[in-house]
Parts: C-alpha cells; sequence; structure tokens
C-alpha cells in the first residue's frame, strides 16, 4: 500500500527518495509602495511570472516561486531534505498504486474565507486536463482514468473545432467535503509525490465563476495573499493570519521585484537595498568576488535538482536532422565554458537527470556531451545546413554570458558564424516559445517540481508534455516512458525511464550544459535563510532584524 502520511514520509526519506524541485521593467525594479518598505517585508528578486498566476496554467520559474508562497498542496517538501510531509492532506493511500484516495485535514481556508474541501482539488484537476481550457500543465493529469475523454490537444499541440466528449474526468470522485478519489488508468507508483506540484493546487470556487477576476486577484490557501502588482516592477503579497499550515511565517509580507538586470540586484543586495537573491550573477563568481564583497553569514553556495541546457525548436524544419542537434552539443567545450564564465563552480552534464536525483546514471550522454570539435564538424557539414547558427537566451537571469560563451565554442569548432540574439524578459520569452515564434536554438533549463526522475522526463519529451515547448516527439519514448509509469516496482520503472532518457539524448532536442548550482546572497537584515532545492527562499522560516 502506497501511504503519505507525516510518518510514512519518514520510511519514504531512508529509502532514498530524493526531491527534486522545476526554473519586467528596466534595469531595477521601480520604487515600491510604503508598504512594501516595511521593516517586516521580505524584498526577494524574481523573474516576472509569465502568465496570471493560475497553477493550472504555470510552468516557469518566477511564476511557480510565487504560487508557492500563495497556495498550499497535499503535500510539501522540507527545505533542507526535500523530504515528502502532509500538509493539506491527512492522508493519502492507494493499494494497488491506481486507486487513491485522499483525505484532507479540516480547517484549511482559501484567504477568501471560503473552505478548502475536496471539490476544492477535483474541480481544480478538472479544469486543468480540460483541453479547451489551453492550460499549460494539463499533461500533469494524464495518469487520471478518463483524462483522454476531457482532453484532445492534437499532435502539433493545437485545440481542434471538436471538443472533447467529456468536461470531467471520469478517474475523479467526491466521497464527502475532507475525502475524494483519484483512480488512475494504469497503476502509477509516483503519483503520490506529484501532489505538492502547483498543477495540483486547489481552487477557490469564486475562480470558476469569474476567471479574470481571480487573475486580477489571485487567491490561495498558503501562508501569504496577494496584495498588489505592478507589471513591469513588482507583486507585493502580505502574510496570511489564517494560514492553517504547522509553519507560519515570521515577515510580515514579501515583496518580490523583477530585475531584468541581475548585477543590479546583486549591487542593491550589497548596499541593503534588497534583501535576498537566489541566483547572484556570474560576475560575483570571477575571481571569487563574492567572498570578497559578503561574509560567510550573507551568502550560501547550494545544489538544486535541474540541469541548464540549449534546445531546438523542432517545428522548423532546419533542425529535423539530429545529425545537426548532434554536432551542436559535442562542438561546446562544457568544461572549458564553465572554467571561464563560473570560475569552474558547475559541473557539467553528462545527461538529463542530475546527479542528485533519485534514478541518475552516469554519462548517459556518452561521447554526445563531450567535446568532440572533429566530429562535430563532421556531422554538421554532411547534414547539409544552411546559414549561421542562432542562439537566443532571455537575459534578465544572468544567462547572456555563458551562451555567449557557447556560440564562440560552436563557431570556433564548426567554422561557421554563431550569432546570440537577447530577449529581454523570462516571461516574454517563455511566451514567444509557447508561441512557436522564436526560431532559434534557445536557451532552457529545468528544475524538477517533486521528487521523481519521471519529472525530467515526462514534462519534457513525452509528446504534448507541458514543458516540452519544442515540440520533440519520439513514439518509443512516449512508450518506454508509459511503461516506466506502469511498472510494477520503483527498480522496473527506473530502468525504463533511464533507457527513455538515452534514447533523448540520442535525438539530442535538448543539449544539457551542466547540472544546476547557485550561490544565495542576503541583506545585513536577513536571518535563518534556507535555500532549497527548488531554487527558492524557504519563505516561513526566514526572519528580519538588525
Amino acid at each position: 500500500m502506497r501511504t503519505f502520511t507525516v510518518a510514512a514520509c519518514a520510511t519514504t526519506a531512508a529509502l532514498g527518495l530524493l526531491l527534486a524541485g522545476c526554473t519586467g521593467g528596466g534595469d531595477t525594479a521601480a520604487t515600491p509602495s510604503a508598504a512594501a518598505n516595511s521593516d517586516s517585508v521580505l524584498s526577494y528578486n524574481e523573474t516576472e511570472p509569465a502568465s496570471p498566476l493560475v497553477p493550472g496554467d504555470t510552468a516557469e520559474v518566477g511564476g511557480i516561486g510565487i504560487l508557492g508562497a500563495l497556495f498550499n498542496g497535499l503535500i510539501e517538501y522540507d527545505a533542507k531534505t526535500a523530504a515528502p510531509r502532509n500538509a493539506v492532506a491527512e492522508s493519502i493511500n492507494s493499494p494497488d498504486s491506481k486507486v487513491w484516495t485522499i483525505k484532507l485535514k479540516p480547517n484549511w481556508t482559501f484567504q477568501d474565507g471560503t473552505k478548502v474541501t475536496a471539490k476544492s482539488f477535483v474541480d481544480a484537476w478538472n479544469y486543468t486536463a480540460y483541453s479547451p481550457n489551453l492550460m499549460k500543465n494539463a499533461s500533469y493529469m494524464s495518469h487520471i482514468q478518463g483524462f483522454d475523454q476531457v482532453n484532445n490537444i492534437g499532435k502539433d499541440g493545437k485545440q481542434p473545432a471538436t471538443l472533447p466528449p467529456a468536461k470531467e474526468m471520469s478517474g475523479l470522485k467526491v466521497v464527502d467535503d475532507q475525502t475524494f478519489t483519484a483512480t488512475l488508468s494504469a497503476p502509477f507508483s509516483g503519483f503520490g509525490l506529484q501532489l505538492g506540484f502547483a498543477a495540483f493546487y486547489p481552487m477557490p470556487a469564486s475562480f470558476f465563476t469569474d476567471r479574470k477576476a481571480y487573475e486580477a486577484h489571485p487567491v490561495g490557501n498558503g501562508p501569504f495573499q496577494f496584495v498588489s502588482y505592478t507589471k513591469g516592477t513588482n507583486l507585493l503579497v502580505k502574510r496570511f493570519d489564517g494560514y492553517a499550515g504547522a509553519q507560519k511565517a515570521k515577515v510580515s509580507g514579501i515583496d518580490f521585484r523583477f530585475y531584468t538586470d541581475l548585477d543590479k540586484a546583486y549591487a542593491d543586495v550589497l548596499a541593503d537595498k534588497l534583501d535576498y537573491l537566489s541566483f547572484t550573477p556570474w560576475t560575483a563568481s570571477q575571481g571569487n568576488k563574492i567572498e570578497k564583497d559578503l561574509p560567510a553569514s550573507r551568502r550560501a553556495s547550494y545544489a538544486y535538482v535541474g540541469h541548464q541546457a540549449i534546445a531546438f525548436p523542432l517545428f522548423d524544419q532546419r533542425y529535423s536532422d539530429k545529425r545537426v542537434r548532434q554536432a551542436i552539443s559535442m562542438a561546446i567545450d562544457r568544461t572549458a565554458l564553465i572554467k571561464e564564465v563560473f570560475n569552474g563552480k558547475r559541473t557539467p552534464a553528462d545527461g538529463i537527470v542530475p546527479p542528485n536525483a533519485q534514478g541518475y546514471v552516469a554519462n548517459q550522454c556518452g561521447e554526445l556531451c563531450s567535446y568532440q570539435p572533429q566530429k562535430a564538424k563532421e556531422l554538421f557539414d554532411a547534414s547539409g545546413f544552411q546559414g549561421p547558427v542562432t542562439l537566443t537566451s532571455n537575459v534578465d537571469s544572468g544567462n547572456q554570458e555563458w551562451v555567449e560563451v557557447a556560440c564562440r565554442s560552436i563557431q570556433q569548432a564548426l567554422g561557421r558564424p554563431c550569432e546570440f540574439k537577447p530577449q529581454t524578459t523570462l516571461g516574454a520569452f517563455r511566451t514567444a516559445l509557447t508561441n512557436k515564434s522564436i526560431h532559434e536554438i534557445y536557451r532552457t533549463a529545468w528544475v524538477a517540481g517533486y521528487p521523481s526522475i519521471e519529472n525530467f522526463l515526462n514534462p519534457l519529451f513525452r509528446t504534448n508534455g507541458s514543458g516540452n515547448v519544442g515540440q520533440y516527439s519520439n513514439p518509443r519514448v512516449d512508450a518506454l516512458l508509459a511503461k516506466a509509469d506502469a511498472a510494477p516496482s520503483q527498480g522496473q520503472a527506473f530502468s525504463l525511464y533511464q533507457e527513455a532518457e538515452r534514447q533523448a539524448l540520442d535525438d539530442m532536442q535538448t543539449v544539457p550544459i551542466w547540472y544546476q548550482s547557485a550561490t544565495a546572497a542576503w541583506s545585513t537584515r536577513v536571518h535563518n535563510a534556507q535555500p532549497t532545492q527548488f531554487r527558492e527562499l524557504e519563505f516561513t522560516t526566514v526572519t528580519l532584524g538588525k
């Protein structure tokens, strides 16, 4: 029986399950409101959300981070160890990994005063799954029985004119206010571990009656509640005193500020004008500058479960020959790039799944992720690719420098011009990718949202996966992932996921560059700062003082 209770999580952690965590304005955020300048409000750098804060429609790091302050899911993940523990759920049980019974704790409420009930989850999941709603996270519901009756998105990722035959999945049933069941189309042992991810958050009834009103003023059930949003500048939340979770926030609010220049954000941390920066710029690592700028008590280096990569928009036929993709991967000198840009403080990627995720296998990528300039040029020339190579990235989160170095390496190895095309903000960049208006090789990254090797594969490489913006599709990979999802044991599932990873790497739609790590920095008034394995700050334990 699969049981997710606080006691069971201790057993899960002992077995070695690791949790993984998913990655506007001018040079700096504009002057925040008077409330945001309060001595007890934490100022925090974040990338601006790419879309309104609807959990089922939010798939990028900025929006996910803010949703984590506004919402709580059925489970949550420990900041230090990433071990799962129950949050809204009293228990999550399954005798066979197919039929799951979920019981809620009493007294959880949304920030509008309405109760969090079983219906809050069932309605939210059905809304996310229903394809005419065009929710980015719909594929996370694909394991639930009846998903194919509510979602008829085509392989091209588009909603056809014909509506699905149903609006609700047959696998979801409300038993009573505190209990619901989720029946899957096939056994999936990893289902319970997904349930702390944003796609599975509950939604208040007001969302379904007036979505536009909700988008203007989001309502969650988490430790903070929405106050205001100034596009291109900041988003302000305040502590929700009716929060039912075990850990109450110590600060009175968070001022999420949207910088487009990490060097400016870093300078503001040094000057005590910004309280917390989760990802310091590459310039701070040059010559160990950060160690001279800040004492050890105001910074922390940490690994988080993710990878940094470049990827190909396969809806553009120029990249249809995998020799082009493989050649570009082997044209990048990852070790030299990391030494030049990050002072050697990154780990070159040898696969899609990072070492701190359960299911990692070393050297899955083989020579395709090693620097092989001669082989790269031979493959590239044989492909007949025309024109220069162009790489693009948003430049508001410290990526321009390393992408330009990768471009230079490609140019030197292939003897073909490589150009860098900047995109201003992550939000605009993600929107353009989703709309298929970007036709260049693009920077991408992934920070897992829940503890499974599966989270590095199904969202990114399954046909129409929630993070599959490059439109990769391989029937063999789809079949392997389906078999892995339904495998009767974790060992069998991991073996199949690993085989799918090797196939995806051979296709090389995504070119892994390094595994994710960062250094966080904070102001003199921040105490008890705990970076998480999801590249966020643990908001409920941080304190402010002199």
